[in-house]
């Protein structure tokens, strides 16, 4: 069942650009049913034969077959693509353009034209993601609910939405459209938040969740791929999310709890990623802009780079954050600042510059905020005031993994 899961996730994104090229977006729901249908199909035979050896071949042909089964059921009674409907219409060429649209290449360029169609300026940011979860990484509305703390009937409603929206275009996005720019911009801000949501999101069972971070990876290495998406901006996004992924092996101790930085083991990091991100941090200094990916990008390469805490330079990463504030003004980004003017100056430096938030009010609910004044707080020897913002933190948990972290660290507190 896990590997079953696991394909899944991987291939219907594949499967279902594939058959969209095939079908016309306006047929996206028959896309996603033909898609279901192979799994189902996998589920009975590899129950009685076995796993395949190629198991995602296997489903790509069994796809296939049951697309020409629909296109020659349907010929007359339904329309399809128009960019190849006349491939369509013909026995002689309609297994060559069916096996055609199943190509390396052909499914890549349709996955980013529907990366893009996802992100459509006048869906909210919440729909977009919602639509490239479902329809690129095969989350049903059940997951992207739980994922993103909200009632699966909204997520239900903007899934319905957005594939309306879809379906009145007739066709998926160009890239090569005016409104590339526009959309790329959208498109990053989606595949951000979705690997956020994976690294230190607000599910109420998991402070990790590794598939949305590797998913977020996925897509964007479809960006910096292909040319004409391999923008500055991709690269910077990429190597953030390489970067910061690298954590991950370590993100977690022993016993499923959150690991901190500080207590993290380094050599667990994965070398592979941070090569992958400093390339692409290279990369995208290519451009003539800088933007708060760059910036953060650039944060993440600096930890990537000490051995040690200790070893740090939080005063190349201070100096970041004061450029990220410019670009991007948040009170996390300046309660970040005054953690890294905690390190390199000092805890009474890092509480002033918490205390100096502008519109600190919104970091009430945001259990890292009273964790944060807590560390320092302890550092101080300031115990009862430590242990007063971690019970806030406590309270505050968004699941029980931060809540065990909170209470391990306001328990080794001591006067």
């Amino acid at each position: 069942m896990d590997l079953s899961e696991h394909l899944f996730r991987r291939e219907s994104g594949r499967m279902v650009a594939a058959l969209t090229r095939i079908f016309g977006v306006h047929n996206l729901a028959l896309a996603e049913d033909v898609v279901q249908d192979a799994f189902c199909r996998a589920l009975e035979v590899w129950t009685v034969r076995g796993v395949p050896d190629n198991p995602s071949a296997w489903l790509m042909t069994t796809a296939k077959n049951r697309a020409l089964d629909v296109l020659r059921r349907d010929q007359t009674a339904r329309t399809f693509a128009p960019e190849i409907s006349r491939m369509l219409e013909s026995e002689w060429t309609l297994a060559p353009a069916v096996e055609e649209a199943f190509a390396g290449p052909a499914i890549r360029d349709e996955q980013l034209r529907m990366m893009f169609s996802c992100c459509h300026p006048r869906l909210s940011e919440e729909a977009q993601v919602g639509l490239i979860l479902n329809v690129l990484c095969g989350f049903s509305a059940d997951e992207i609910a739980s994922a993103f703390l909200t009632g699966r009937s909204a997520v239900v409603k903007r899934l319905s939405r957005g594939k309306k929206m879809l379906a009145g275009a007739k066709r998926l996005f160009d890239l090569d459209d005016a409104d590339f720019r526009k959309r790329l911009a959208a498109v990053l801000r989606a595949l951000y938040l979705l690997f956020n949501e994976g690294y230190h999101g607000a599910s109420p069972t998991a402070v990790v969740r590794g598939e949305l971070c590797g998913d977020a990876i996925h897509l964007v290495t479809l960006l910096v791929d292909h040319p004409p998406t391999a923008m500055p901006e991709c690269f910077a996004l990429g190597a953030l999310m390489c970067l910061q992924g690298a954590h991950l092996p370590a993100r977690l101790n022993s016993a499923g709890g959150l690991s901190p930085l500080a207590a993290q083991d380094r050599t667990a990091w994965d070398a592979r990623l941070i090569a992958q991100g400093g390339d692409w941090l290279d990369r995208s200094a290519s451009g003539t802009s800088v933007t708060p990916y760059h910036v953060e990008a650039a944060i993440a390469a600096t930890h990537a780079a000490a051995p040690t805490l200790e070893a740090t330079d939080w005063a190349t990463i201070v100096t970041l954050y004061d450029r990220l504030l410019v670009l991007q003004p948040s009170p996390v980004v300046a309660l970040n600042r005054a953690i890294a003017i905690g390190e390199r100056d000092g805890p009474a430096a890092g509480l002033a510059a918490i205390r100096d938030i502008p519109q600190a009010e919104r970091l009430t609910r945001y259990p890292f905020y009273p964790a944060a004044m807590g560390e320092l707080e302890s550092r101080l020897g300031r115990v009862e005031d430590a242990r007063a913002h971690f019970d806030a933190a406590i309270a505050q948990a968004r699941n029980w993994s931060e809540r065990e972290f909170f209470e391990r660290r306001r328990g080794r507190i001591v006067p």
